[in-house]
């Protein structure tokens, strides 16, 4: 079996045409007739502007595309989250809710697709044991997600470094690889800091297929939009995030107008303020905020240079920022406040696109331990 999972290197080669960067938008020509969209975000509660511009607006162009023979299946990942444990059970709870609440406050139309919870789809699990066998240890060492959530920042990890790192988050990268093949997804939209798991969820496709003589599994192909990472405002060296401890650095989905306007004006820039233009190396703060008006409007980053060609102080800079920002989270806000009230609509979508998932995932799980001899 290790001989096995060591040759899944010999594969990264090959992927270059697997990564597919798309515009702004989705257009009908960017997804075939007949390909399955896979997807999943973490339940760390309501949805920041990162989540926003990195995945979730691009499942409801994706919802508002969609074509009869295509499948979208979108996920709040629940059993990933538990690889940090969670000690507060009712906070949990409450960050699924507002997870997908966040979701469909976005436009993703239960109506054309699959929302579902993952740890209510057993064969997730079943799946992630069965590609753990093909799965070299080296390999998973390589991977960064588990390192950084460790707070390990080194290459060469200690025995006792690894010692401390839970199974369970160690083999993540398998899991994530689990979830997508087991929709035998063809599409697989993600930011660009999820690379490295899409380029083993290819491997084991190929390792699977090769050593079963089959071509059951797809080769996903990763969907990256041109819109960089959003980092946080306060500190532009790292991502917007949830577990930020200086939540001014954090957009909201659901925050007020109020509050986006301050935590724009607090937002870290530099002394250069008579003209305003790209540079994430020695502007880094300037450059998030274009960054995100660039990803809000859709547009390259040349283009918002030209627009802010005319400004010449912060305080209108970050005027400008604040209100694209703000209108662009209306609706979202709105819908996510409404969601948030109607517990019962929320469990009856994920109750319905939980049944849903359940079932491909058993015809194909069925499927793959029939190729296997196990069934």
């Amino acid at each position: 079996m290790l001989r096995r999972g060591l040759r899944i290197n010999h594969f990264s080669r090959r992927f270059s045409s697997t990564v597919k960067e798309i515009d702004y938008k989705l257009n009908g020509q960017d997804i075939p007739d007949d390909a399955t969209v896979f997807s999943m975000v973490q339940p760390t509660g309501k949805f920041h502007l990162g989540n926003y511009l990195g995945a979730t607006r691009a499942w409801k162009d994706l919802c508002d595309l969609k074509k009869d023979n295509q499948r979208l299946v979108f996920g709040v990942a629940d059993l990933h989250a538990i690889t940090i444990p969670k000690q507060d059970v009712t906070e949990f709870r409450l960050f699924r809710e507002e997870a997908l609440a966040s979701i469909l406050s976005m436009g993703v139309d239960p109506e054309k697709a699959i929302v579902m919870h993952q740890s209510h789809i057993p064969q997730h699990s079943q799946l992630h044991w069965i590609l753990s066998t093909f799965t070299s240890m080296g390999y998973l060492n390589r991977m960064t997600q588990w390192k950084s959530k460790s707070n390990i920042h080194k290459n060469n990890v200690s025995e006792a470094d690894l010692g401390s790192v839970k199974l369970g988050l160690f083999s993540y990268p398998v899991l994530q690889a689990a979830d997508i093949l087991l929709y035998k997804s063809t599409h697989v939209p993600v930011g660009d800091d999820q690379t490295q798991h899409l380029e083993l969820t290819r491997s084991l496709a190929l390792l699977f297929n090769r050593t079963y003589k089959t071509n059951y599994f797809p080769v996903p192909v990763t969907t990256l939009t041109p819109t960089k990472k959003i980092l946080s405002l306060n500190n532009p060296e790292k991502k917007m995030s949830k577990s930020d401890p200086n939540q001014q650095g954090v957009i909201y989905v659901n925050d007020e107008p109020e509050q986006i306007t301050v935590k724009i004006n607090k937002a870290l820039t530099d002394n250069i303020s008579d003209r305003f233009y790209y540079d994430n190396e020695n502007r880094p703060g300037v450059s998030n905020l274009i960054n995100i008006v660039s990803g809000i409007q859709r547009k390259e980053i040349p283009e918002i240079e030209k627009d802010i060609s005319n400004i010449n102080n912060y305080r209108d800079f970050k005027k400008y920022v604040s209100e694209i920002i703000i209108e662009e989270l209306r609706t979202p806000r709105k819908n996510f406040k409404r969601l948030m009230k109607e517990p019962d609509y929320l469990k009856s979508i994920v109750d319905s696109g939980n049944r849903r998932a359940r079932a491909i995932a058993e015809k194909n799980i069925n499927d793959i331990m029939k190729i296997m001899g196990l069934n």
